[in-house]
């Protein structure tokens, strides 16, 4: 008999949306084309999306930062973590 401390429960929520005609299609296709199921591929775009988010926010916070230390490049950051 299985232990049931071995068995672990993954919670989950059902979210349902309408698209565009045609998008289904192109979203299987390219699931298909990187071996994900479409869910595994929206959820993948989802956590993108939100990471880019987050990180042009981060950005937006720390430019006045940058600005006053005369950072205004990414090679002026690159001169200076070399």
């Amino acid at each position: 008999m299985p232990d049931p401390y071995d068995t672990v429960i993954h919670m989950e929520e059902i979210l349902t949306i309408r698209l565009p005609k045609g998008t289904r299609r192109r979203l299987e296709r390219r699931a298909k084309a990187q071996k994900l199921s479409v869910s595994q591929l929206v959820r993948r775009a989802l956590e993108q999306g939100e990471l880019l988010t987050n990180l042009a926010s981060a950005r937006a916070e720390l430019r006045p930062q940058a600005r006053a230390q005369r950072i205004y490049t990414d090679e002026d950051v690159f001169a200076i973590v070399s």
